[in-house]
């Protein structure tokens, strides 16, 4: 029987804003979330429902006002803001709806970003490392043009080649398909289920398409702050 291991844990989480008037705004409710290494997964809800929020939890972009954080049975809640930015540098990839990428640098260097911010000694190659995802997704002709030269589905490709460069252990991925026609979008989440299914990449997505949504095998449906099904 093959085992898993969990890649992160949320424990007790809870997120709370003050705002303006003074009031608290509770964006998480003791939420408990456990992801596990190879799984794809979707985190789904209407706007306002907390997923973002959740998804700033997960990609340890923010932490909590209370819970913990586990990675490597460590509470990362409790790391400093260089300790956490390092960790989140090597441990998550980021795929954004928008794209994220920079016009004044080429496609290459768009995805070797991530390993110009490295603060630790790479084990690899990160030109070689470009070449094949480049390889792998079918824009190396492109690694010279600039992102506005390319079309959206080739600009995405390169926000997942980006994500990928550093080896991460969860791929991150928020709405993805949302500026992408329907054909295009379909093109996106089959190369997600492919990296799943064939490399054992951890994927987790955030959107609010259920039609995109039922093709991951886990759904963890969000609202008012709180867990309400884990479908799996």
């Amino acid at each position: 029987m093959k085992t898993t291991s969990s890649i992160i844990s949320l424990k007790k989480v809870n997120k709370e804003y003050l705002l303006g008037d003074g009031s608290i705004f509770t964006a998480l409710k003791d939420i408990n979330l456990e992801i596990q290494s190879g799984e794809f997964s979707a985190i789904i809800g209407p706007s306002g429902s907390g997923k973002s929020t959740l998804m700033h939890m997960v990609g340890l972009l923010d932490k909590p006002s209370r819970g913990e954080i586990i990675v490597n049975g460590k509470d990362v809640s409790k790391l400093d803001d260089n300790q956490t930015s390092t960790l989140r540098n090597s441990y998550v990839g980021f795929v954004f709806q928008q794209f994220n990428l920079l016009n004044k640098l080429t496609i290459l260097e768009n995805i070797l970003l991530p390993t110009f911010y490295s603060r630790k000694i790479l084990d690899f190659d990160p030109l070689e490392r470009a070449d094949m995802l480049m390889e792998k997704f079918g824009i190396i002709s492109k690694k010279n043009s600039f992102p506005n030269r390319i079309s959206g589905g080739q600009q995405q490709r390169v926000a997942v080649a980006r994500a990928l460069v550093m080896k991460p252990q969860l791929i991150l991925a928020d709405e993805p398909t949302g500026n992408l026609d329907h054909k295009t979008g379909n093109e996106i989440i089959t190369l997600f289920e492919e990296l799943n299914k064939a490399e054992g990449i951890t994927i987790v997505m955030v959107t609010h398409e259920m039609e995109i949504a039922e093709r991951t095998r886990r759904q963890i449906r969000v609202l008012d702050g709180e867990i309400i099904s884990d479908k799996k």
